[in-house]
């Protein structure tokens, strides 16, 4: 059986921080980073767990600045009869 996995990409000089992605992804896995400051002066969104990322774009497609690029990984396991 196949499982999808992603990958996100964040261009945190390109976020305003705007928070949309965080509201429309699954996985609860993207947060506004209240510790940095990119150069415009805008809190960035941040990644907290990659490994719970299941690719499915939605922050991608959200993103008003074209800030996010998600990659989608297929690793399919092997199935073995015991």
């Amino acid at each position: 059986m196949a499982k999808v996995k992603g990958l996100i990409l964040i261009a945190v000089e390109r976020c305003k921080g705007c928070g949309l992605c965080t509201v429309v992804c699954p996985s609860s896995i993207l947060k506004i980073d209240h510790k940095r400051v990119n150069v415009k002066g805008y809190q960035p969104v941040a990644v907290t767990d990659m490994s719970q990322c299941i690719g499915c774009g939605n922050c991608a497609q959200m993103c008003p600045d074209s800030a996010i690029t998600v990659k989608r990984f297929v690793s399919h396991r092997r199935v073995v009869n015991a």
